[in-house]
């Protein structure tokens, strides 16, 4: 921003406050779009998001995870899942203890990696 030649400093900074509006205007503008392509976004995405809950003594299958992620277990036509379990205690942080069906404990494990087993 270059002062103009021939202006006088008051022309001058009333040149400057309109461009400083004008700015604020196109950053309003700016943001209201930003929120609302954060809006779609989100409204998009929640659209596939099933949320899962289970209470105790639903039976679940357990996602079978190798420890070692790079390193596949058995063929491919293997199950992805283990079970079934039994859900014995729901904690609030959205971890189930799951129990297999004789009576073998399994670690807490987070309900994202379980899935309702229909019998």
């Amino acid at each position: 921003m270059a002062i103009q030649e021939g202006l006088t400093d008051e022309e001058n900074a009333k040149l400057r406050l309109q461009e400083l509006e004008a700015l604020d205007e196109k950053r309003l503008e700016a943001q209201q779009r930003l929120e609302c392509y954060q809006a779609r976004l989100s409204k998009a995405f929640n659209k596939k998001v099933r949320p899962r809950s289970f209470q105790v003594r639903d039976l679940v299958l357990a996602l079978r995870r190798p420890i070692i992620t790079t390193h596949k277990t058995g063929s491919k036509f293997t199950s992805k899942w283990d079970g079934p379990y039994v859900v014995q205690e729901v904690y609030t942080s959205g971890a189930y203890k799951i129990v297999a069906e004789d009576g073998l404990r399994v670690d807490p494990i987070n309900g994202k990696f379980l899935k309702r087993y229909y019998a």
